[in-house]
């Protein structure tokens, strides 16, 4: 059960929840790696990619990864062409200023119960804990005042961090820069308030589960997450699925990350099939794949969703 819960919170915070990097580097002096010596070698990519159309309008549904590492080509071939012909970009959210963030995460992210973190755990739970804090050279106290998912998350962020991965290279920060660029609105279906909140909600110990399995699994994360991104890499949504829901056995957990969401989404989508327009739709990937994906619960609506072949 609580492997279970790690294993998909923290495949939440990477494919399909919030853009952890916004959350993070505002309020935590997070390491910022080294430009490489030598040129970063580009592996291509080509992740999935579905269209919903009618008549008068198209939506492509992209899926998404926060966090990567430098050098994956995948804004090329479909996706490029994707998002050329779009008129718009439309994300889980669109990037709040640094004001914002840290506003969002001071009132999310801080513990309201006046107890400290490591007192909430366990005396080997706590060595863990601040063991693994260590490691990504964050002061276990530094994080006394906040929730058990504030720290964990951060953790987690600094960790990959350090394995390479780099916020600049996720799959939105590239997409608003080329908006940016070419002049296209950006939009967003969530704000930072109501993606924090999912985090914020769960219950107590849940996110000392989360806390205490991120602390654990520190050393073989960037395998799991490896694993994650190859699957994405070759656009093996069925993969993809089964690494992030294996084992889950909470409905509770399942339903507020990924279905509830879904489902917003879907109607979301149906309400934008209503306008005349193309639209180019990047959301996490964990949404696009497996059982009650957006794709699923489109057919309530009677939209097809189509894989885009490369």
């Amino acid at each position: 059960m609580i492997k279970s819960i790690f294993k998909t919170l923290f495949a939440a915070s990477a494919l399909c929840l919030f853009n952890i990097p916004a959350l993070a580097q505002d309020n935590q002096p997070l390491p910022v790696p080294a430009s490489p010596a030598t040129p970063v070698q580009t592996v291509d990519a080509d992740p999935a990619l579905w269209v919903v159309k009618d008549a008068d309008t198209t939506i492509y549904l992209f899926g998404t990864v926060h966090i990567l590492k430098p050098g994956l080509s995948w804004f090329d071939e479909a996706v490029k062409q994707s998002f050329d012909k779009s008129d718009r970009l439309v994300l889980e959210l669109v990037e709040p200023s640094p004001a914002e963030t840290q506003s969002a995460f001071i009132k999310y992210a801080m513990d309201q119960s006046g107890k400290p973190l490591r007192s909430k755990l366990n005396d080997k739970d706590k060595a863990t804990y601040e063991k693994a804090m260590q490691g990504v050279g964050i002061p276990a106290e530094a994080f006394d005042p906040f929730d058990p998912w504030a720290a964990a998350v951060t953790m987690q962020l600094v960790g990959m961090m350090k394995q390479g991965f780099q916020p600049g290279s996720g799959v939105e920060s590239v997409l608003t820069a080329q908006a940016k660029a070419s002049k296209k609105p950006i939009e967003g279906v969530e704000t930072i308030d109501s993606q924090l909140n999912i985090f914020d909600t769960l219950p107590q110990e849940t996110q000392l589960a989360f806390l205490v399995e991120t602390s654990n699994n520190m050393d073989d994360m960037s395998v799991s997450f490896g694993k994650l991104i190859d699957s994405w890499t070759n656009g093996e949504t069925d993969k993809l699925a089964t690494l992030m829901n294996e084992g889950l056995t909470d409905p509770v957990i399942y339903e507020k990350l990924l279905t509830e969401r879904n489902a917003n989404w879907a109607k979301w989508i149906d309400e934008q099939m209503k306008k005349p327009g193309t639209t180019f739709m990047a959301v996490g990937a964990g949404h696009l794949a497996g059982k009650k994906s957006v794709q699923e619960l489109l057919a309530g609506y009677g939209l097809k969703a189509e894989r885009v072949l490369y």
